[in-house]
């Protein structure tokens, strides 16, 4: 062993923690195919507080990107998987989509793309000479083929459980009793998610959200919550690089995984130490999947069109 590596021994992954530094250093010092998982929503390089002086061009974020993702390979196991969320790098009203760099970075690390997960929210910054962005993407690689994907805990019930099938025994249903797999499309009607359209309803995390906290760009916890149970299994390690106020490790610990992470910031890093704890006991307050999105029904007054509209066409 040389001076280097006795100086920095391999982090201990027997408990969920946060570490803080660096995490284009600290994932050196993960173990050699010991995650089951890597899932976080990294950097956009869009000039968020937690961003200054981490990047520059676009070029310079790819590079430094593409170090990251060339570490982290040796790290994941050969059942392993990787959720990337990611949304757009925007300059001068110029969109860059960032899924389409990350594709590129991981695919020439190995690794194969099992899905392309389109998560639509509701509510985000208004552009005003473009349509306003309303998506984002979760980019599932694999680090081979035998990789872990239980179905079970994330399916949906079935549209047409009476839909039939013919056999030899004749028509026998054609749907499995459990419930059918979830789409690749997420969206905002929790209604429709679990009842009518079957796809994934996750809002964002913004003001009165039971999770938000003090991180302008919080991950919600159904989207941890879901990937973590259908990639990983009990006692499995998931890692998110980039653990801002700890909404992924927190899901891990809660649900019997082990959650490794790195944090910059001393005060994100407290909060997840904090919500990590939390969530081991049962106490961290979070929003329940399924739970429909509230909309303003008519007569509020956030739902009625102001009197300065009614001569202006407004609707």
């Amino acid at each position: 062993m040389n001076l280097i590596s006795s100086l920095q021994p391999p982090l201990c992954l027997e408990k969920s923690e946060v570490f803080q530094g660096d995490a284009f250093k600290l994932i050196k010092r993960i173990p050699d195919a010991s995650l089951g998982l890597v899932l976080c929503s990294p950097p956009y390089n869009i000039g968020k507080s937690y961003e200054k002086g981490m990047f520059g061009t676009l070029d310079d974020y790819r590079e430094v990107m593409s170090g990251l993702i060339e570490g982290l390979a040796g790290k994941i196991s050969e059942s392993g998987s990787v959720c990337w969320q990611v949304g757009n790098y925007v300059k001068n009203g110029s969109v860059f989509p960032l899924d389409y760099l990350f594709f590129e970075l991981f695919i020439r690390n190995g690794f194969k793309l099992r899905n392309r997960i389109i998560w639509r929210f509701n509510f985000g910054l208004h552009a005003k000479r473009r349509f306003s962005g309303r998506y984002e993407t979760i980019l599932w690689f694999t680090k081979g083929d035998s990789y872990t994907f239980n179905l079970d805990p994330v399916r949906v019930p079935q549209i047409y459980p009476g839909k039939r099938k013919k056999s030899e025994g004749g028509y026998v249903p054609s749907g499995n009793p459990k419930g059918k797999n979830p789409s690749d499309f997420w969206e905002f009607d929790a209604k429709a998610a679990f009842g009518e359209k079957a796809v994934w309803d996750i809002p964002n995390v913004k003001a009165n959200h039971p999770e938000k906290t003090d991180h302008p760009c919080q991950f919600p916890n159904e989207i941890a919550d879901r990937c973590i149970m259908a990639l990983t299994n009990k006692g499995d390690v998931v890692c998110d690089p980039f653990a801002g106020v700890g909404t992924t490790l927190a899901c891990a610990a809660a649900r019997d995984r082990i959650g490794i992470g790195f944090e910059l910031e001393q005060s994100y890093r407290d909060r997840a130490i904090e919500r990590i704890a939390m969530a081991q006991k049962g106490d961290l307050k979070v929003r329940p999947s399924g739970k429909s999105v509230r909309r303003p029904v008519q007569g509020e007054k956030v739902s009625t069109v102001p009197e300065e509209w009614h001569n202006e066409g407004g609707n």
